[in-house]
């Protein structure tokens, strides 16, 4: 499968199968955001690729987002599984979340300009709300650096822009 823009060295490989779960296209509300918008200047550009019932996310954190020495700023690691855990639900679903409460467990710091790995999934979906959990794990070592869980509710209103290539997990 060919992504766009190509999943860079060292993921191509691992990610070439995965279709990659849309929450951001041209012209969406979305494709400025922050966290997962590819047009964002200084944003995290997250992408999320399905794999069954979970999503992994090829990270490098650059070095402008240091916080402590040679290490991410908490809230950009923040952000990252944010971002991981609404790919999740949109893998899961097919509909688009908001986050309603997001819990952060750094468990060391996390690399800068390292290839990292994020993981998410649902764990309960309660019709009204989905609960997620996620993680931040070194590519190389698999040792986790962080973890998070979820809680995200649905985008109220009419269908949601569409999302090639996300589909349905029941």
């Amino acid at each position: 499968m060919t992504h766009h823009p190509p999943v860079g060295a060292p993921f191509a490989e691992r990610f070439a199968a995965l279709a990659e779960v849309k929450v951001s296209v041209p012209r969406s509300r979305f494709h400025d955001c922050f966290g997962c918008g590819p047009h964002h200047a200084m944003g995290l550009r997250v992408r999320t690729f399905s794999a069954d019932a979970e999503v992994l996310a090829p990270i490098v954190i650059p070095r402008r987002f240091e916080g402590p020495r040679g290490a991410a700023h908490g809230g950009i690691v923040a952000g990252y599984l944010d971002e991981i855990l609404a790919g999740a639900a949109v893998n899961h679903t097919g509909r688009l979340y908001v986050t309603g409460e997001l819990t952060v467990r750094y468990i060391k710091g996390t690399p800068l300009e390292r290839p990292l790995l994020g993981r998410g999934r649902a764990v309960q979906d309660s019709g009204k709300y989905i609960d997620l959990v996620g993680t931040i794990e070194d590519w190389e070592t698999h040792e986790v650096v962080a973890k998070a869980t979820g809680r995200f509710f649905p985008i109220a209103g009419p269908a949601p822009d569409p999302m090639p290539d996300a589909s349905p997990r029941a």
